[in-house]
């Protein structure tokens, strides 16, 4: 049973160790760092939060996985790496206009000290 292990192992991790598997395995790190920074933000404010990090580790991790599954011709990583994509771009896309539309407007959020005065 051990070498059996074994054996899979070597066939899965070591027999197939390319360039192209670093590049893939970079990608899902990347992908993976996105839950400890969501984690970590929100351990720091102690309730669940979504940073921005999130959803640019998802892109930046989600583009390099898509181009690993479409390089070994994955057809289950190509449509859930592309169909995430989406919504990771949108996502960013209303971060990045909810701060637009706050600096047009010149909203600065309200301290002590500006409505005390």
């Amino acid at each position: 049973m051990a070498d059996a292990i074994t054996n899979w192992l070597h066939s899965v991790f070591i027999a197939q160790l390319d360039a192209w598997m670093i590049f893939g395995l970079i990608g899902q790190a990347c992908f993976t760092m996105r839950f400890f920074v969501q984690w970590l933000a929100s351990e720091k404010v102690k309730r669940s939060v979504v940073p921005v990090a999130f959803w640019v580790f998802s892109l930046f991790g989600g583009v390099l996985l898509l181009v690993y599954s479409v390089v070994r011709r994955d057809p289950v990583y190509i449509v859930g790496q592309a169909l995430g994509l989406f919504v990771y771009i949108r996502n960013l896309w209303l971060i990045v206009n909810e701060k637009w539309t706050k600096t047009d407007l010149n909203i600065i959020p309200a301290t002590t000290e500006t409505i005390h005065g």
